[in-house]
This record gives C-alpha cells, structure tokens and sequence, in this order.
C-alpha cells in the first residue's frame, strides 16, 4: 500500500537524522544493525543511542567506521555535528555503485540509493566542472554517509512512500571544516542540491542541511505546500549536536485519502480573438498528449459583450505546467488561471466484450455501493459499425437486444 511522507526540517535535516525518523517509522533498527554485512562493510558498526531533545527523546541510529588501518583523516559535519573520521581511500560514483549492486538488499532500494548518490555526483560534477564519472566523493563516500543513504532507500521502500511533502529547509548559516578546506553553510553541493526549493538560514550559526540530507529530500521531490490529510504515524530524527531549538526532523506518514479522490488542477482560459477551426480535432489531441485528463470548451459572454470561449481542461500535477504551456503556445491566450480541486472517479476497468459482430472494447465501472456499469468505447462501436455498414445506434441497439 502505497504511503504520504510529510517531512519537517525545521531544525535541518541530515542523512543520519533521515535514517533514524524513517528507522522509527518503520520499527526496522535491528535491520538496520544488519546492513553492514549485507553491503559488505566489514569496517562499519551501527548504534542505537537514545537522545533527550528538549524533553523529546528519540532514538537515534550512529554509524562507527572501525577500520583498523585507516589511510587518512578528515574532519567535516554530519547531522549537525563536527567530528574527525577515518576513511580508506575517496571512491568514485561507480564504486559506490557497484558496492550498492553487490548488496542483498531489494532492487528497488538499490535504485532509490543510486538516484540518490547520482543526484549527489551530478552536483559535484558541476562545482568542481570535472566529468561525473572523475569525480572522487569526498564528504559522502565514507561508510557513514554510505549507510545513511542505503539505509533511507531501503526504508523508502519498506515504506513504500510515492509522495511526499515538506515544509521548508531550514539550513543554518556561518562556516564549514571540509575536505577542500572553510568552506560557508550551506556546502556547496548543499546549496546546488537544493537550487529551487524553498529554504531559510534560521536563527542559530552551524550547518544545518547536510549534502546527504539534501539529496534524499531532492530525491523525494516534495511538495512545498499542506498536507492534504493528516498524520497517523509520527517519528523523530536527532541530530547529535544541541542547538536551543530541539535538533530533530519530524517525519509522518499520512492518513490515506479515500481512494476515488484525487487532487487534480483545472487549468482555465478565455478567448475573444481567436478561431475556433483551430481548436478542433488536432489542438484537443494535443492537449491530451500534454497529459490533460479530461477539458472542455463552452460559449461566454466576455468584457464589451463580446461572445468568446472557455477553454477547461483537468490535469495532475505532474502535468499542469505542460497542459498550461500547450494552451499558451496553441492558443491567443496570453495568460490563463489555475486552481486546485478535488476529482472521485468510480473504480473501473476495461473489459472485451464478445458480440455476433465482434469484439467490442468497454470500461466496467463499480458504483459506491457496488453495483456495476458498463460504457462501450465509442472508437471500437465506430470500427464494428463502419466494418458491418450500420450507424453506430442501430448497432447498439442491436447489441442490446441480443
């Protein structure tokens, strides 16, 4: 069963902060504890501590590099905290890749971890302008940042999370020790990933959005804006440093909506100028390419009593840009409105139906209370009747009466 995600960084958010709301969420510490072995991270030890955040006590997950020889050192931020690791050599993106492909561990998890990572090295790739594939990962390529990665996509999965909303970043401000040196908050690649979305500094000095947390939100492509429902499941993340607001990301997961309603946009515009041959067959399949569900045109009465059209037409989100900028090059418009609304549409599905004249194609639909309805498909009537050389209405009146 698919599942909401509403994640709230109010005081940042790191990877390590991430792994632990979502570990909290879906119960799964002890498989967290096991993921060393199933990457094949000899080096790698995962604890649970308990943290009191301003009276919020939550758990969270830590992640020790016991290498026993290590090549070099460095210092950087983690989870709102400053502290040294011992790391074997930097490895590139493909390494990274091949580690996560070896792992016994879901394949869509593993997907998840390599979007992640990529969007990771995309963003390197540009800071540094070396090709994606030279880059070597320096903040992120520890067992650390490995798990916390690896370990948020397999919860991702676990939890089956298919949207996501977010309030906005908080990202701290002032300086970061990095591998390349003081560098400002947010990091570079923080500030990359994150091009676009909505943040703010916050009150308090420190890095308060990590590379890794920022990849794992972009990767989930939230919605900036409120929940459609509300929560039936919360946990808390810590971060390991003490700010004077509680350092922890809330993560929920949210109450289903009914299944039929779905929150869908109309897009709408009124024309005066223009020609309606021009909005026949042609621009209406092409308004269904540019992903509209469903539009219509009706006659109005505009400004100086002028007769014009009403151009509606529904879209999802993902596609209400591309039905909107479809309007606007196909049509005189020079601006159009959009608003939110609610859409049910009973369960259905499509069913071939056997005649004396064919195969004819419907949709089967199921009312509330579970009676069913069946719509022959007007394309499929249009071949039969064209093929036996009758108007469609006397076909489907024949049908009936079979």
């Amino acid at each position: 069963m698919a599942n909401t995600l509403y994640i709230e960084p109010f005081s940042g958010v790191a990877g390590d902060m991430l792994l632990s709301a979502l570990c909290s969420l879906a119960d799964a510490f002890e498989e967290i504890q096991a993921l060393p072995s199933k990457l094949h991270l000899p080096d790698a030890k995962v604890e649970v501590q308990s943290l009191n955040k301003n009276g919020i006590v939550c758990k969270h997950i830590n992640i020790v590099d016991t290498g026993a020889a290590p090549t070099e050192s460095h210092s950087h931020h983690h989870g709102d905290e400053h502290h040294h690791h011992h790391h074997g050599p930097h490895r590139h993106l493909s390494d990274i890749v091949q580690l996560i492909e070896a792992a016994h561990i879901p394949q869509r998890a593993k997907d998840i971890a390599k979007d992640i990572f990529q969007i990771i090295g995309e963003s390197e790739s540009r800071i540094h302008d070396i090709p994606i594939e030279k880059i070597h990962f320096h903040e992120v390529s520890g067992v650390d940042s490995i798990l916390d990665i690896v370990g948020c996509a397999l919860l991702l999965d676990r939890l089956d999370i298919s949207q996501c909303y977010s309030d906005p970043i908080c990202l701290g401000f002032g300086s970061v020790h990095t591998q390349h040196g003081l560098l400002p908050v947010p990091a570079p690649a923080t500030a990359d990933i994150l091009r676009g979305l909505p943040s703010y500094k916050g009150e308090e000095q420190g890095e308060r959005c990590t590379p890794t947390g920022a990849a794992i939100l972009k990767y989930l492509q939230p919605r900036f804006e409120t929940p459609p429902t509300p929560a039936r499941q919360i946990a808390y993340g810590p971060g390991k440093k003490n700010f004077k607001a509680a350092n922890v990301v809330r993560v929920s997961l949210l109450e289903q909506a009914a299944q039929e309603a779905t929150r869908t946009w109309v897009i709408e515009t009124n024309l005066d100028d223009f020609s309606g041959e021009y909005l026949g067959a042609d621009f209406q399949d092409g308004l269904l390419q540019a992903g509209a569900l469903d539009f219509h045109l009706c006659s109005v009465q505009m400004k100086k009593g002028r007769p014009g059209l009403l151009l509606s037409a529904l879209a999802p989100s993902e596609s209400r840009d591309a039905v909107a900028d479809y309007i606007l090059e196909n049509t005189s418009s020079i601006g159009l409105r959009y608003h939110l609304t609610e859409r049910r549409v009973l369960k259905r599905r499509k069913i071939a139906i056997e005649t004396d004249y064919g195969t004819l194609l419907a949709k089967e639909s199921e009312t509330p209370s579970g009676k069913k309805k069946t719509k022959l498909e007007y394309e499929s009537l249009k071949e039969l009747s064209q093929k036996h050389k009758l108007s469609i209405q006397e076909l489907k009146r024949t049908i009936a009466r079979s």
